[in-house]
């Protein structure tokens, strides 16, 4: 199988707006203005030049490369963009393509050389859309995905149970699909640093630490073993959710409140999309400076909108009074189809 991520895909997109832009520092982020609250959605290779990277404050990413040319967020170019991607993906003999996002997915193909199937996408990726992709091949999904890294930029490369643990063993375990801050730091508390040292690791350890499902998963995942199909179930998303980021620190209940309702009023337009009623509410609260909670509640499946507007404002009266906000977030999830393929759909900020 096939991974096909696109290179520095959003940067990519504004340089091929502005083709003078090319070769230049790009930053991409918010509304453009380093001044205002924002983060980094992506950086060319020239800004990643300067260490700047991606969910980097804007004004933190401004200093770093002062001449960087910084532009706003277009979310429908990227989206026209990706689906032109993934429909010459689609159009590969036998292909079966499962979207991971806007920039990458996996593509299932039946051949005795994906070197050559990989190169064939590359090319018919740049001749569609003048874009450029780099494509990891492997026999799981999980190793396709890292080869990916090896490949970069415009390359391919292969992992495979024989050379997993020589190129990947000696990366922290936080670069291995599925491992996050936090769960790289539980890991680290009992001496597991390395995908190495993860594959290697006392199953009995994990379960204690993870439960009986995940922990094994965990070692699997050192492994680079799991899963080896590509599943192009039509991808339902779980829940809709929006935040945002105050530009000024809001700590007036009223304010808040106001804000809480004005974001779920968004949300709601999603989820009445979907058809689906709402069974979660969840509130993102980021204290000034920059100390994160979130608040979830589970409630009894409805299609009420005031039902769900007095959760979540159950919610928001939880928040600590007088402690000023920088950010809020608000998201509704919904019951799952029987034969959905569960997915998660971020806010326009990442949550």
């Amino acid at each position: 199988m096939l991974h096909v991520d696109l290179d520095q895909f959003i940067a990519a997109v504004e340089v091929l707006r502005r083709p003078e832009l090319a070769g230049k520092p790009v930053i991409v982020g918010g509304r453009g203005d380093p001044t205002e609250r924002a983060v980094v959605s992506t950086a060319s290779y020239e800004a990643r030049a300067f260490g700047v990277g991606s969910g980097m404050p804007l004004r933190i990413a401004a200093r770093k490369a002062p001449d960087a040319i910084i532009l706003p967020v277009d979310a429908p170019a990227y989206t026209a963009a990706s689906e032109e991607v993934m429909a010459t993906l689609r159009a590969q003999p036998g292909a079966v393509v499962q979207v991971l996002g806007w920039d990458e997915a996996f593509v299932g193909v039946t051949t005795s050389d994906p070197e050559a199937s990989a190169r064939r996408i590359q090319d018919e990726v740049l001749e569609r859309t003048r874009l450029h992709c780099s494509v990891g091949i492997g026999d799981t999904l999980i190793r396709a995905k890292n080869a990916t890294d090896f490949g970069k930029p415009r390359g391919t490369f292969r992992l495979t149970a024989e050379n997993w643990l020589s190129f990947v063993g000696e990366r922290p375990v936080i670069e291995l699909w599925g491992v996050g801050g936090k769960i790289s730091k539980r890991l680290a508390a009992h001496g597991i640093l390395t995908v190495a040292q993860l594959a290697a690791a006392d199953e009995a350890v994990l379960v204690s630490e993870f439960g009986p499902k995940m922990g094994p998963w965990y070692r699997q995942l050192g492994r680079g073993d799991g899963s080896a199909v590509v599943d192009d179930t039509p991808w339902v998303a779980r829940g809709h959710g929006r935040e945002t980021t105050f530009q000024q620190d809001v700590a007036a209940r009223a304010d808040i409140e106001q804000a809480a309702r004005d974001l779920l009023a968004q949300v709601l337009e999603d989820v009445i999309a979907e058809g689906r009623p709402v069974v979660g509410v969840g509130l993102k609260v980021r204290y000034a400076p920059f100390t994160t909670k979130t608040l979830v509640h589970k409630i009894e499946p409805t299609f009420d909108r005031a039902v769900v507007t007095a959760e979540i404002m159950a919610l928001v009266a939880r928040i600590e009074p007088d402690r000023p906000l920088r950010l809020l977030g608000v998201r509704a999830e919904m019951a799952m189809p029987d034969d959905a393929r569960a997915g998660h759909t971020p806010t326009r900020s990442g949550w």
